[in-house]
């Protein structure tokens, strides 16, 4: 996972899978940038995920949970078909930003 902060947006390049495995050391990661760095945007890319878990919504929750308060959100771009149609289902984007598809860095 790649990671870039720009002010106080944190971007982060998600590949491969984001399940139980590792579901933890996102959220670790993301709350300790939010914490140490003021973060208030957290932008999710998605290109390379190729599966995602309940693990990985609730991790992708809590931090708009945890940000909302704080003025901050969470948002979400690039997002694969097949895993947009299991962020659909869990009622994520009538709650969460998902951008246009946009380049790499």
């Amino acid at each position: 996972m790649r990671k870039k902060i720009e002010r106080q947006t944190l971007h982060l390049y998600i590949e491969g899978e984001l399940d139980m495995k590792n579901a933890n050391d996102l959220k670790q990661l993301i709350d300790t940038e939010i914490d140490k760095k003021g973060i208030k945007t957290v932008i999710l890319h998605m290109q390379d995920l190729k599966f995602i878990d309940s693990s990985g919504l609730g991790v992708i929750l809590g931090r708009y949970k945890k940000l909302l308060p704080l003025g901050g959100k969470v948002k979400i771009t690039n997002v694969p078909p097949h895993l947009y149609k299991i962020m659909e289902l869990s009622g994520l984007p009538k709650i969460i930003e998902f951008l246009p598809e946009e380049t790499t860095i």
